[in-house]
């Protein structure tokens, strides 16, 4: 089954972006938050990701 970027429905901080690319890579979300507070255009990219990457379907 090929694995889809998706952002997280139950872990979020913000909007789900951090923990669905750590998700989607196998790595721990606090790598991503970190690596967004230090990249230069931050918050540009974290919006464009908010707004291409689709929710996760609920599960029960």
């Amino acid at each position: 089954m090929q694995k889809k970027l998706r952002r997280s429905v139950h872990d979020r901080s913000i909007a789900g972006v951090c923990v669905g690319i750590a998700e989607y890579f196998g790595i721990s979300s606090f790598g991503i938050r970190l690596l967004f507070i230090f990249l230069p255009a931050n918050l540009i990219i974290y919006l464009i990701l908010v707004n291409t990457i689709p929710d996760s379907p609920p599960s029960l």
